[in-house]
């Protein structure tokens, strides 16, 4: 069982409290708790485990969608390549992201050596079986890879995603035969609409006697505040050893419009949680020197600089107006293209 003081607070504490909190409760998080005190840096850069897998990567990656939107197709191949210069080594990707653009430009900019230098994550949304097999190859193909480090299931945002993954000719079996051939190392999910969803697909993994090697969700200062993944989800995962991978740190530049807090405190807010890894867009060498200086800049928070942040936060998250990930269909590809789900 979670100790109270985890399901509750979690999304206000930071990384120093979140470790002295366990060793003052004698709660044995395993896995987890020792990921929190093996963080290093190297230059300007954070590496942290990958929960129990024992795997580090960047604490920063690189935001998948993004990297395909730049005009020209050098311009990405480019950045890419420099954010691996850099130290960045985890990359994220989807097999839907701009009809396969993502994953083409960024198969092209892992040649030469690079694939060898990344951790390569990407991410289907069959729901059944036969959808999810093609979606990997296609994957592969793009990536121009002979394996994917972590395959993730796409966008588990309704309550029934779970039991189509598990069910019997769903996806799950194709991700697991990949893994047999050695296409695919770990896996994991994503989604971004509500932490109870996210809960019932880890509740009926356990049902399946399987366990998740990372998880994907919004973390962020508004996100402390409404239909919080940080104070529901992040502490489940903590405790089972799964790695944590944040992403919408900036709230797809809706926070930034919010005008309460810069864009460095939204990154440090989302580092100073338990996270492997936040996922970031970055369009442009500009943007990469803001997400690098904010990673280089980074220190644990203390309770009250967390406290500062999130009383900036309150009132104006209260609604999910600055996540509309959560509370509109604007996000939510699947529900445009309900084909891809097979």
């Amino acid at each position: 069982m979670i100790h109270p003081s985890f399901e509750n607070n979690l999304g206000g504490w930071s990384r120093r409290e979140f470790v002295r909190s366990v060793a003052a409760t004698g709660l044995a998080l395993g896995a987890g708790a020792r990921a929190l005190a093996a963080e290093t840096r190297s230059g300007d850069m954070l590496y942290r485990p990958l929960g129990r897998t024992g795997e580090k990567v960047s604490a920063l990656g690189l935001g998948g969608f993004h990297i395909g939107t730049p005009r020209e197709e050098p311009d990405s191949l480019r950045l890419i390549r420099t954010a691996i210069d850099r130290g960045l080594t985890f990359m994220d990707n989807c097999w839907d992201y701009l009809e396969g653009t993502s994953e083409i430009r960024m198969g092209k900019a892992l040649r030469d050596g690079y694939r060898d230098k990344v951790f390569l994550m990407t991410k289907i949304d069959g729901r059944t079986r036969r959808a999810a097999a093609q979606q990997i190859d296609e994957c592969l193909q793009r990536l121009q890879t002979d394996r994917i480090d972590l395959m993730q299931h796409h966008e588990i945002i309704r309550l029934e995603d779970p039991d189509r993954v598990f069910a019997e000719g769903g996806a799950m079996e194709a991700v697991l035969t990949a893994k047999q051939a050695g296409k695919v190392r770990y896996i994991g999910f994503t989604g971004h609409k509500d932490p109870l969803v996210h809960l019932r697909m880890l509740e009926v993994a356990a049902q399946h006697g399987f366990h998740f090697d990372a998880v994907q969700m919004p973390l962020n200062v508004m996100d402390a505040h409404f239909r919080s993944f940080a104070k529901q989800v992040v502490p489940v995962l903590v405790k089972d050893g799964i790695g944590v991978l944040g992403m919408k740190p900036l709230g797809s530049g809706a926070i930034m419009r919010s005008g309460a807090v810069t864009a460095s405190e939204c990154l440090h807010y989302a580092l100073n949680l338990p996270t492997s890894v936040v996922i970031t867009g970055i369009e442009s060498l500009a943007r990469l020197d803001q997400a690098l200086e904010a990673v280089r800049t980074f220190k644990p928070l203390s309770e009250a600089e967390v406290a500062a942040l999130l009383a900036k936060t309150a009132s104006l998250a209260a609604t999910g107006q600055f996540e509309r990930f959560k509370t509109s269909a604007g996000f939510d590809g699947t529900a445009r293209h309900p084909e891809w789900l097979g």
